[in-house]
């Protein structure tokens, strides 16, 4: 915005250096007028142009304006602005910075100028400065400003549905402080499953509200949340009526601080106690059984399982999708999925399990089905038979021997394999079929097969054919 302390109204003049400007001569005046501004006009009194200083790359269009009157140059709206910088140039004013728009092929050009008197006020300079640059940053800001302001109201939304969703839900919940564990929010229903009043728990201690007993398991639960996103529930006792919950923890961090997500439940205690016997056989069956949700990532799974992957326990694979370590990334899970969406079930599908760094692994065979309704569960069973394809007796150099072996190899190995071991097995076949029909004379059999002789010898050590009986010519 232009204000008055742009122009010279105010401002203090030279006082020592004054008689410096009578010394100057004019080539020291006119690189100063060409300085003073990124276009300089030399007008008369009428206000037609006799000559112009700028740099063509910067204002291309400019050119050819001599002779030609300043209005004609601006566009019809900035024509009154000119003309009153000349009338106040004439009768002598102090001039204030006015912007005028110039047209130009590729749009207009935002000039602001001031306008000075000269040689007795016979002649006048406009300098112009340009504007572009300042309106180009003035948009940057403003688009800035006004994405704050769609990001602000947007966080305000989602933080207004994020505690209704707080206030109203039926679990109880927590907010805790890790390094004091002091509670920083509460939503309803935990303040009535621990037995306080509306508006009372944020700013209280949570060993406080569990009983003696259960505050190292407390601790101990902290511990394991402030180092796994996931921890395993755990039973607490609160201190208020004895009540038995059950509580899970999930440490996050915000603000540069470390809070805990509590969540406690009475029911899930009922549950643990009421464990069906099922699942403790599935728990320790020598398989391994993995159940995932919708998006194929581990909700729960047995010991055999933790052992396959070597994870130190189940807490650090919950949540994490099943493609980490079962078969090739889009492939070998969408065939399961595939197979179950057709049929109900997938049943022994050759595929690998990756552990550690395994990069290549283990050949198993997973069977899966999926529970029925919106938000079922897939469950894996996973059987390693790496042993068992080690127990069977090696083919010559374990290559396959029809096309019933080369289709067992779909789901063990990739399209581009499979095909280089068809087209082994058939110029195997081929080549023995020829030293059969030759009786092993080699140089007919390389004749019928259209190879040179040392093209079939390459072949014979590549099967392991060179040893061979008939070395005949």
């Amino acid at each position: 915005m232009l204000t008055r302390k742009h122009s010279l109204e105010g401002k203090h003049a030279f006082g020592k250096a004054a008689e410096l400007f009578d010394t100057l001569d004019s080539d020291a005046a006119m690189k100063l007028a060409m300085v003073a501004g990124d276009i300089t006009l030399v007008l008369d009194d009428t206000g037609t142009i006799l000559d112009t200083a700028f740099d063509p790359n910067e204002f291309p269009g400019f050119e050819g304006w001599e002779g030609t009157n300043w209005i004609e140059t601006v566009t019809v709206e900035s024509r009154p602005k000119v003309m009153e910088m000349l009338a106040a140039a004439r009768r002598g004013e102090v001039q204030h910075w006015r912007q005028v728009n110039h047209p130009t092929r590729d749009g207009d050009v935002p000039i602001r100028y001031a306008v000075v008197n000269v040689n007795g006020g016979e002649h006048r300079i406009a300098f112009g400065r340009d504007l572009r640059e300042a309106g180009k940053m003035q948009q940057r800001l403003l688009q800035v400003q006004q994405s704050l302001e769609r990001d602000y109201m947007r966080m305000r939304q989602l933080e207004s549905r994020y505690r209704m969703l707080f206030e109203m839900a039926g679990e109880a919940v927590l907010i805790v402080e890790a390094a004091t564990l002091r509670i920083r929010e509460a939503n309803p229903a935990a303040h009535t499953i621990l037995g306080a009043r509306a508006g009372s728990l944020p700013g209280k201690k949570l060993p406080s509200l569990v009983d003696k007993a259960s505050r190292d398991p407390l601790q101990a639960m902290v511990g394991a949340a402030m180092v796994s996103s996931v921890t395993s529930p755990a039973p607490l006792t609160i201190a208020k009526g004895s009540q038995k919950v059950m509580a899970s923890l999930a440490g996050f961090t915000q603000d540069r601080g470390q809070f805990l997500l509590l969540r406690l439940s009475a029911d899930g205690m009922i549950a643990a106690e009421a464990k069906s016997p099922v699942l403790d056989l599935v728990d320790h069956m020598p398989d391994a059984f993995v159940v995932a949700d919708t998006n194929l990532e581990v909700v729960s799974a047995n010991r055999a399982f933790v052992e396959l992957v070597q994870s130190p326990s189940l807490d650090p694979l919950r949540g994490r999708h099943l493609a980490n370590w079962i078969g090739r990334p889009g492939i070998d899970l969408d065939l399961i999925e595939g197979q179950i969406d057709q049929h109900g079930a997938a049943r022994n599908v050759s595929t690998v399990l990756r552990a550690g760094d395994d990069i290549q692994g283990e050949p198993i065979e997973i069977s899966a089905v999926r529970s029925e309704g919106e938000g079922g569960h897939y469950g894996f069973v996973i059987r390693p038979i790496g042993r068992r394809l080690r127990d069977l007796p090696p083919g010559s150099q374990d290559l396959p021997r029809s096309v019933e072996q080369l289709t067992d190899l779909v789901g063990r190995m990739s399209l581009k394999e499979i095909v280089r071991e068809s087209t082994d097995l058939i110029e195997r076949l081929c080549i023995e079929a020829a030293l059969q029909y030759t009786s092993d004379n080699r140089a007919s059999a390389a004749e019928i097969l259209g190879l040179s002789r040392q093209s079939l010898y390459s072949k014979l050590h590549r099967h392991g054919l060179g040893n061979l009986p008939g070395e005949g010519d």
